[in-house]
């Protein structure tokens, strides 16, 4: 297969969505299939940006196999802004692409942003080959859920936009059950939603020594380490994490590690200052190479969301916890696939999110039983690789793949 991915994040970015595509196109080359990106100049969660990007409108390379067309974002200042209109100027601008691009025998978007299922409908039109639309975050209905969209108007174009891309992806993949269900509910033929559940490299995270290089470089000696790592984001409710430590002063060696970046950050690390709190230690993103080191110096590991949440939503960085056979300690709503997941690996506890109380207790409780919290990081490991393997997640794609193209030649669109 001839396959096109578009994604608005891919390696050297640090993140979620680059490294999910980026071993998704990986593997599938692996596989033996011609595999080609178009994605955007490298900047998102970099201090420092290799030379060979800067100032440049189109960048050619090839990565592990993977043929990639870079395509600069407009210049846009620096800062939350620049994150949130990279949404609506990003996907159009890999139109540009299309000249550059021979003809592929699927395309694949990654979605959000929402509006690069546009971009990718028209590189599936032009060469008359089916779109496969791959949907992480239900948007509108996140940001509606959080607040951050609430003008009516807005509200109704994006659903029309919403409505319009489902419309013309000939598949839709989404990465659980509820997922699929929500999209349903709006009308979409059952028939064009694909499950294929999102994975973990269960060969490249996997359990490793606690005391490792950079235990040592953080001087993390022999504290019981409390992690999150990730993008500090509106949804994730982080302040409640830091509002747990204020709870826990009485335990010294308990350590907040709060890893990553994001908008919410900066508001973290004021309240801790302001509440006088030297048991949390806040890092900045880390390479992809040291995050698993990250995961093996926790003894407990965080997920968070904030309470308003309602898409039912499968953190990533649950698989990854699990995968590194750590204990999940989750804050997240309970109506979402997560707690359901967490609760059938037996792999950890899920808490009310947004409450400070009930994280400390938390902690506290597989502090003090550490033998609990170690069986729930082993049964972890092990459904992660029973369930969530790179290899067969990837597997299921590459069906999904082949079945669309099969039917798209064959005259019967799904």
């Amino acid at each position: 297969m001839r396959i096109l991915a578009l994604t608005k994040y891919f390696p050297p970015e640090i993140g979620t969505a680059s490294h999910l595509f980026f071993e998704l196109c990986e593997t599938l080359v692996q596989s033996g299939h011609h595999v080609s990106v178009i994605t955007s100049i490298p900047w998102y969660n970099l201090e420092n940006v290799d030379d060979r990007y800067k100032r440049r409108w189109f960048f050619k390379e090839n990565l592990a196999g993977i043929n990639v067309i870079r395509i600069a974002n407009p210049p846009l200042p620096e800062g939350p802004f620049k994150y949130k209109a990279g949404h609506f100027v990003v996907p159009p601008m890999f139109g540009l692409g299309l000249p550059m691009t021979e003809k592929h025998d699927v395309v694949v978007a990654y979605s959000p942003p929402l509006l690069m299922g546009v971009t990718a409908h028209l590189y599936a039109k032009a060469w008359g080959v089916p779109l496969i639309f791959n949907v992480q975050d239900l948007y509108p209905q996140c940001v509606i859920d959080i607040g951050v969209l609430r003008n009516r108007t807005l509200i109704r174009a994006f659903e029309r936009l919403e409505a319009y891309v489902y419309q013309k992806a000939t598949v839709i993949t989404v990465h659980s059950e509820g997922n699929k269900k929500f999209i349903a509910n709006k009308g979409v033929d059952p028939a064009k939603l694909k499950v294929a559940h999102n994975w973990v490299d269960t060969e490249y995270i996997h359990p490793g020594p606690k005391e490792n290089s950079f235990a040592r470089a953080q001087g993390l000696g022999d504290k019981f380490v409390v992690s999150f790592a990730g993008t500090m984001g509106i949804s994730q409710g982080i302040l409640a994490v830091v509002e747990a430590g204020q709870y826990l002063r009485d335990h010294p060696d308990i350590l907040l590690l709060l890893v990553g970046g994001g908008v919410e950050k900066e508001p973290a690390m004021h309240r801790a200052q302001e509440l006088g709190l030297d048991n949390i230690k806040f890092l900045p993103m880390q390479p992809r190479e040291i995050y698993p080191q990250v995961l093996d110096a926790s003894d407990l590991c965080l997920t968070t969301l904030r309470k308003n949440v309602k898409t039912p939503v499968v953190p990533s960085k649950i698989l990854s916890i699990m995968a590194a056979g750590k204990p999940v300690l989750a804050c997240i709503p309970p109506e979402g696939d997560a707690t359901e997941l967490i609760h059938q690996a037996q792999a950890g506890l899920c808490l009310e999110p947004e409450n400070p109380q009930a994280l400390a207790a938390g902690i506290l409780q597989l502090y003090r039983d550490q033998e609990a919290a170690q069986q729930m990081g082993t049964n972890g490991r092990r459904y992660a690789e029973t369930h969530f393997s790179r290899r067969a997640c990837v597997a299921a794609y590459e069906r999904i793949f082949q079945e669309t193209i099969g039917r798209a030649a064959s005259g019967l669109q799904s």
